[in-house]
């Protein structure tokens, strides 16, 4: 069992820039892909970024690539996500999410809402 705790929501404006942590724990970090993901109101949960669990590699929506940074620490057992140049379509709930392969996700952080003022 994988146990995820979001963090580094809030309200921002247009253009500003917020940087979002998640820390896991219950078992090794690093043999998990990470992902975040985001669920807008009425709408469905939607893919933002995912960091591969060996050598990183990391993969983006094309809605957010560009302004968006995924990374992670597996010294501290934190994956963040980097998001810059925010627009009000960035407002959401952001969950992280880890898996044994970056198209499979079996635990999920209760999420952080984001949003972005115009």
């Amino acid at each position: 069992q994988v146990q995820l705790v979001e963090s580094g929501g809030g309200l921002v404006q247009a253009g500003g820039s917020l940087r979002l942590s998640c820390a896991a724990s219950g078992r090794t970090f690093s043999n998990y892909a990470m992902g975040w993901f985001r669920q807008a109101p009425g709408k469905e949960r939607e893919f933002v970024a995912v960091i591969s669990r060996n050598i990183g590699s990391t993969y983006y929506a094309d809605s957010v690539k560009g302004r968006f940074t995924i990374s992670r620490d597996n010294a501290k057992n934190t994956v963040y996500l980097q998001m810059n140049s925010l627009k009000p379509e960035d407002t959401a709930v952001y969950y992280c999410a880890a898996g044994s392969s970056n198209n499979n996700m079996n635990y999920w952080g209760k999420g952080t809402l984001v949003t972005v003022s115009s």
